[in-house]
């Protein structure tokens, strides 16, 4: 009875939290439209151009991890959150992210058990393996690995949550 009210508890605060998240989302204007084609003009946007980051990771490492996360969609993640959460507040996360058109998560917080984000380390040699990353998304059809969080997403929900994940990144990059 204990564990069913605790579970109970759990859920119904996660819920709560969700909501609240969802009015605390951004909601000044994407660099572009939430899709591989706009994130694609973002990042041509920014070849050749020297970037800074006002806080946190590098703009190569950011860029390096939004590849590896678009590379683990198709190989697999190297760790999976367990799999209650990825049928419950995972899921439940990227819905109110997919709603509100916004990503907010801790920009410095690598992906569970992921490499360095050092490889590698040129700006201009990172932001092409994230763009090469996205093509090779964008030609994938194959069957998608699950998300570490938000568990088992089709390939038109992926191509959202990687755009809104790059989006969210670049919130920290301005051009020097």
């Amino acid at each position: 009875m204990r564990r069913r009210t605790l579970l109970k508890g759990a859920v119904f605060g996660g819920a709560a939290a969700l909501g609240a998240g969802y009015w605390a989302l951004p909601a000044e204007p994407r660099p572009a439209a939430v899709s591989l084609e706009g994130a694609r003009q973002v990042l041509a946007d920014l070849h050749g151009k020297t970037l800074q980051s006002i806080r946190g990771w590098s703009p190569s490492e950011v860029f390096n991890h939004c590849a590896q996360s678009i590379d683990y969609s198709i190989d697999g993640y190297p760790e999976l959150k367990p799999a209650w959460f990825r049928h419950s507040l995972g899921p439940a996360a990227f819905a109110v992210f997919s709603v509100r058109g916004a990503m907010r998560h801790p920009l410095d917080e690598v992906i569970p058990g992921a490499a360095s984000l050092l490889e590698p380390v040129s700006q201009g040699l990172a932001l092409q393996r994230l763009h090469m990353a996205f093509e090779r998304f964008a030609s994938y059809s194959g069957e998608l690995q699950p998300h570490f969080a938000y568990g088992a997403l089709e390939h038109g929900e992926y191509a959202e949550a990687h755009v809104l994940h790059l989006y969210n990144h670049l919130s920290l990059i301005r051009i020097a």
